[in-house]
């Protein structure tokens, strides 16, 4: 018996297949925790999937986290707003970064983006020392065993590649548009209405 596409597609999105893509919310997304978000995915397989949401600022700035760690400040981000990562485990944070430090808990994520959420990453970034390319996120976005899969299905997510440059060199407030607008999606034309013809 030949497999089908829609076997195909249930394959892919079973496979790590969308570990280091982007999550864009779709205009009719119902969850109000999530609406107009962009989420990188960090993690993705059978057991379920992982990702920090990279537009929602907090109220919570750089100068405040390295205060509350004790750390002096010379790292010129004091004022930068640190993100909403997500509805879970929003005491802990998740450091993204682009490759080439190495932290004790670093891992790679896709070809130019790591993560990182141990405190040593914190103190090199209070001291000046980098990495140059980084956003910090209080908490992240977490989809149980195929939870994330029947969501894309119902159209509430958009599935795109990630770049370093949505990341770290577009401001919050634009990475939702900016990200469709690099595939060449405009998401003012897509309807608020989810289902299948």
């Amino acid at each position: 018996m030949q497999p089908t596409n829609t076997d195909k597609i249930d394959s892919d999105l079973t496979s790590n297949s969308l570990r280091g893509q982007l999550l864009l919310a779709m205009p009719g997304m119902q969850d109000p925790r999530f609406v107009h978000a962009v989420a990188f995915i960090c993690e993705h397989s059978a057991d379920g999937t992982m990702g920090v949401v990279i537009n929602a600022p907090s109220k919570v700035t750089w100068k405040q986290v390295f205060s509350q760690l004790e750390l002096d400040d010379i790292s010129l981000r004091g004022d930068e707003p640190i993100l909403v990562g997500g509805p879970v485990a929003q005491e802990q944070g998740f450091v993204l970064h682009g490759r080439g430090m190495q932290f004790a808990s670093t891992s790679e994520v896709s070809e130019d983006i790591s993560l990182t959420a141990s405190k040593d990453i914190i103190e090199s970034l209070a001291a000046g020392r980098g990495p140059d390319d980084v956003l910090l996120a209080l908490g992240y976005a977490g989809w149980g065993p195929g939870q994330l899969e029947e969501e894309i299905a119902d159209n509430a997510w958009l599935t795109l590649p990630a770049s370093a440059e949505i990341l770290f060199a577009t401001p919050w407030e634009k990475r939702w548009q900016a990200a469709a607008a690099r595939h060449g999606i405009d998401l003012s034309g897509i309807g608020t209405q989810s289902g299948h013809a």
